[in-house]
């Protein structure tokens, strides 16, 4: 991937210190999650693993509470937006050269035990490379490059009771959708993003990611999801594509889960799923 070509690697869902919870949610609106892993970092997470990109629900444990608690923020949702790339070190020179800001020099390597389906157990390495937190007050945008993707997209974990397979719409609710796009318009070589209905849209290969005023997404994703503290941008939903509505219906009713039909969608409120509205599409 070029940074003329964005493509979304996956969406964080900061659980903090109720990543119980949270599994527990996500398995009742019919994803199929993956057995808890510990990066080497302090963190820990599930995962739900789809065609070409997947959602992470990122929290810590009790005993890791000293290493990690409140480096997402406090507040539960969607508070990562992660675009794929091959090769993390080879951004650094280019983002810095068009004014850039990031959060270091180099990426950071990390690592987590992963135990597959058939009982091998080997490490997935990744190496990150992130925005400056001041230039992305929606919360933190950065790249990930996968060492081990076999060890993230597999078969077994991708297949959901709610048909979903793809992130389609990633949406950050802003005062100024203009300011809150800037960053990603200087990060991807793209002087215009795209003017749509309340916003500005970055079309990320079949997705696409959105700054929308709240009023435009409330309009989207309902009235529950609020902007940040002090009225900070903040991403409040996902549009997520499923094979069958009809199939994720069901799934939601099975374990009674309250949701909204909508005229090409079903609606879940931020309150369902940890603080991130979803949308579920064919």
């Amino acid at each position: 991937m070029s940074l003329k070509f964005p493509l979304i690697d996956h969406v964080l869902v900061n659980v903090n210190d109720q990543l119980d919870e949270a599994a527990r949610q996500y398995a009742r609106l019919g994803f199929t999650l993956t057995p808890r892993g510990h990066h080497s970092l302090g963190s820990s997470n599930h995962l739900a693993i789809f065609e070409n990109d997947y959602l992470e629900l990122l929290g810590y444990e009790p005993q890791n509470a000293g290493r990690v608690a409140g480096v997402w923020g406090t507040q539960q949702g969607l508070a990562g937006l992660i675009f794929k790339t091959d090769d993390a070190d080879a951004l650094v020179a280019p983002l810095q050269a068009r004014g850039v800001g990031l959060m270091s020099e180099a990426p950071q390597a990390f690592h987590r035990p992963v135990e597959l389906t058939d009982g091998t157990l080997r490490d997935a390495r990744f190496r990150t490379l992130h925005l400056d937190l001041a230039t992305t007050p929606s919360g933190r945008i950065f790249f990930c490059q996968h060492l081990d993707p076999d060890l993230v997209w597999h078969a077994p974990w991708q297949q959901h009771a709610n048909g979903v397979y793809a992130v389609k719409r990633v949406v950050i609710a802003s005062q100024d959708p203009q300011a809150a796009s800037a960053v990603l318009a200087r990060v991807f070589e793209t002087s215009e993003l795209e003017p749509i209905e309340g916003g500005l849209r970055l079309r990320t290969g079949q997705a696409s990611v959105e700054f929308l005023t709240l009023a435009r997404a409330r309009a989207i994703f309902g009235t529950e999801i609020e902007l940040g503290p002090d009225g900070a941008d903040r991403k409040v939903g996902l549009e997520l594509q499923t094979r069958s509505l009809q199939d994720a219906a069901r799934v939601l009713e099975t374990n009674g889960v309250p949701f909204e039909r909508q005229s090409d969608g079903i609606l879940v409120p931020a309150s369902q799923a940890s603080g991130v509205a979803l949308l579920l599409v064919e």
